[in-house]
Formats: structure tokens, C-alpha cells, sequence
């Protein structure tokens, strides 16, 4: 089929200065600026072998934020390759004060939920090998798969979402 996508390329998103935001993501989740137009955009990723995979283009320090509720982008979602490293990116997130807005149980997988300092949403997440996910077939995974295979230190979380 060639009219399918291959992938999701990149994800584009307005941030008020993208200097501070590229730090921002560089810091928390060690991705890499390809490009940086002071004033304008940066281009980073967390892939070498990508170009980019968020470009964090600038609308100004006036700019308001996003609205929960409203039309358009509800979060982000940034894969980790394991377990181990959602609990390292955890204590990361708990080490610079950012405010866990929720922690999901998907069954196949666990997310936390934060924003960047523009509001932005974020999901940082861990999800099982296919193999693992234990579903039934041809059901919607989300309320089919056994939830508590996932532990971690979220799990004391008072955001936490079973």
C-alpha cells in the first residue's frame, strides 16, 4: 500500500522562546539540536538518525499558552526504551520540580503526564513488547490488558490513574 505512512515524522510545536524551551528538552530528556535559529525555531531530536522529531518554533514571549479543552494538540508522547529508564526520567522530573499532572496504567504501558514550561503536553512513557501486551484480539487495547505489570515509583503518585 503506498498511500500508508511509513511513520509520524516529526511533531511541530509553537513555544514562546525556543532558546529556553531547546534547553528545556535537552535537559529533561537529552535530545539533540540539529538546528538552532535564534529568534525563530530549533530542530531537535532524540533519533541521530532523524533530522528532527519536535521543532520548537518561536511566537513570542507574549503568546498565550495552550487551552485545555480546546482544539489541537492534547500531548506528546515520548517513548522510552525501558522500564528502568521511565523510572531513571522519574526521578528527573521529581528532581527539577515539575509537576506530575497525572500517572496512567494503560495494562501496556505506563505514562507520565507533564507540561513543558509553554503548557505543552507531554507523556513519557514506557510500553511493553507487542508480544506482551496480552490483549484480545480485535479489541481496542486500552481496557483489555491486566493493569500492575508495570511498577515503579509512581505507583505512590497521588496523581496516579489505575
Amino acid at each position: 500500500m503506498g498511500y500508508k505512512p511509513r511513520q509520524l515524522g516529526h511533531i511541530n510545536i509553537y513555544v514562546r522562546n525556543a532558546e529556553r524551551s531547546r534547553e528545556w528538552y535537552e535537559d529533561l530528556l537529552g535530545l539533540h539540536t540539529y538546528g538552532l535559529r535564534p529568534g525563530r525555531a530549533a530542530f531537535m531530536s532524540a533519533d541521530m538518525g532523524n533530522s528532527h522529531d519536535i521543532a520548537l518554533v518561536e511566537v513570542g514571549e507574549d503568546a498565550p499558552g495552550p487551552q485545555k479543552g480546546q482544539v489541537g494538540l492534547n500531548h506528546m508522547a515520548w517513548y522510552m526504551e525501558s522500564l528502568d529508564d521511565l523510572k531513571e526520567l522519574y526521578y528527573r522530573i521529581k528532581d527539577r520540580d515539575i509537576e506530575i499532572e497525572s500517572v496512567s496504567d494503560h495494562g501496556h504501558a505506563v505514562g507520565i503526564y507533564i507540561r513543558d514550561p509553554d503548557g505543552n503536553g507531554i507523556e513519557v512513557s514506557y510500553e511493553m513488547p507487542a508480544s506482551e501486551w496480552g490483549h484480545k484480539e480485535g479489541q481496542y487495547l486500552i481496557g483489555s490488558t491486566a493493569r500492575g505489570r508495570l511498577p515503579g515509583p509512581w505507583d505512590e503518585e497521588p496523581t496516579r490513574v489505575r
